[in-house]
């Protein structure tokens, strides 16, 4: 079976990738937040390299998919990463995540378990009546909204 974007001859989107000087702790964010697993190879290993080296893993690239196996997050180490000052004009946010839930209570229950898994949260905006959310940003410093849709 075919998806309308390979019928139209288009490109299809694999997944999102995110920059991280620590690839598995954002993963390993966004596993738990989002309920997705690694991609077979990718999972946390006894925490030492397949080699005789003792020094820990230190992936440089780690991919986390949907229960049905379709990749949806990919995190990629780099060596220096300026969170965005957002609000703030400084260092804008590039890009971001949205993220829904279908009811204000589920969107409470989200503030609490992003907070707890390491999110900071930047607005409240849950008194707009046609969109409540809240923004974030991941351990990272990654922006994501969550709003109910």
């Amino acid at each position: 079976m075919t998806g309308e974007a390979e019928d139209a001859g288009f490109p299809e989107l694999l997944h999102t990738v995110i920059d991280t000087t620590e690839p598995r702790m954002l993963a390993e964010f966004y596993r738990r937040l989002l309920g997705y697993v690694y991609r077979p190879g990718d999972e946390p290993t006894d925490g030492r390299s397949s080699g005789t080296s003792a020094e820990p893993e230190v992936p440089d690239w780690l991919v986390l998919t949907g229960a049905s196996g379709n990749r949806k997050l990919a995190f990629q180490r780099v060596d220096r990463l300026e969170p965005t000052t957002w609000p703030a004009t400084d260092i804008p946010m590039q890009m971001h995540l949205d993220l829904t839930v279908p009811n204000r209570t589920m969107l409470e229950r989200q503030l609490q378990r992003a907070e707890d898994l390491g999110a900071e949260l930047r607005v409240d905006r849950t008194d707009d009546e046609d969109e409540p959310l809240y923004v974030f940003t991941d351990p990272s410093g990654h922006p994501f909204c969550i709003f109910v849709a």
